[in-house]
């Protein structure tokens, strides 16, 4: 325990009483019906990075130890448990933040095994972390665990991290969405075992022009998600970029178009850890010049009243957001 944790015996939670297990799958459903019914009141009483009471889902990053967040860095140093999404944690930051700590594998585990260990772990009064890589919510099938562990009447909340299109962009030295070139970015995984044909919009979001499409989970499937994409007439020279373990030591960084990026991820024997970013925005040229440094930050410039223009600034600037 820490001093700055919070103490379960003191804090109200609308966390469900515990049951006596079962099937997580009942549990999630269960889970699923209840959200249906009603909000949950810790929606309006913390915000992502507030400490709270539970078992955290912290995102790992994309992989630099220096991308871990300040909170999950925290969490790990306190923790007597950490479950870890094996080999998609880079071993580096396991090393600087977890060392101390009881390190258990995710990978070959099912929910049957992994809820009763860190519900169990829990209850003894342990610090526990759930720790996946990247950010929890892109793709880390998060909520089926923390339903079931809720279920079983277990606090959990969820600790944001980089996901791997950022580290990708920063080492693109791009950004995802840019000005007259990319106005929208999505975030996707090819058809496959998990994805049926009809669920694949990959071709659609190119098929906008001005989206920077980031394909997750599919690095094995690059062939064939070109290959549509070429049998949708798609230019061959879109933009291509193939980012291997984005921020790991061994980063690799393949660039190309929807026509040739197949042959050289091939040539390079990747099958998995890369994410592909399709779109004008992996050169980062063609943009233009926003209105955030422009007519819209020139606006009140003529005003005796500065605070008023600065005011006025702060509030385009507010708006303007990434642009």
């Amino acid at each position: 325990m820490t001093d700055t944790e919070t103490d379960k015996t003191d804090t109200e939670t609308t966390t469900p009483m515990r049951t006596d297990g079962g099937d997580p799958q009942d549990a999630i459903d269960a889970q699923g019906k209840r959200r249906r019914e009603e909000l949950d009141d810790r929606i309006f009483e913390h915000s992502a990075g507030d400490e709270q009471e539970g078992i955290p889902f912290v995102g790992a990053g994309p992989g630099n130890p220096r991308l871990l967040t300040v909170a999950g860095k925290e969490l790990l140093e306190a923790a007597d448990l950490v479950v870890h999404a094996g080999s998609l944690v880079n071993s580096e930051l396991l090393d600087e933040y977890c060392a101390h700590a009881e390190l258990v594998n995710s990978v070959g585990k099912d929910l049957e095994e992994l809820i009763p260990l860190m519900r169990d772990a829990y209850e003894d009064g342990e610090n526990v972390v759930r720790l996946h890589s990247g950010d929890p919510a892109i793709y880390g099938a998060a909520l089926e665990q923390m339903d079931a562990l809720e279920h079983e009447g277990v606090p959990t909340h969820f600790v944001p991290g980089v996901t791997s299109a950022f580290a990708a962009s920063a080492t693109l030295r791009t950004q995802l969405s840019l000005n007259e070139v990319s106005n929208h970015v999505a975030f996707t995984r090819p058809q496959g075992k998990t994805l049926t044909e009809a669920e694949d919009h990959i071709s659609e979001f190119v098929e906008m022009g001005d989206v920077t499409t980031c394909i997750y989970l599919g690095t094995h499937a690059v062939r064939e998600t070109m290959d549509r994409l070429l049998e949708d007439d798609h230019d061959p020279e879109t933009p291509v970029a193939v980012i291997y373990h984005a921020s790991w030591p061994d980063e690799d960084v393949i660039i190309g178009s929807v026509g040739d990026i197949a042959d050289k991820v091939e040539e390079a024997g990747y099958r998995a850890s890369a994410l592909v970013v399709i779109g004008d925005a992996v050169t980062g040229a063609g943009y233009e010049r926003s209105f955030l440094y422009g007519d819209w930050a020139n606006r009140g410039s003529g005003s005796s009243d500065a605070n008023d223009a600065d005011a006025q600034a702060n509030e385009t600037e507010t708006q303007a957001g990434d642009d």
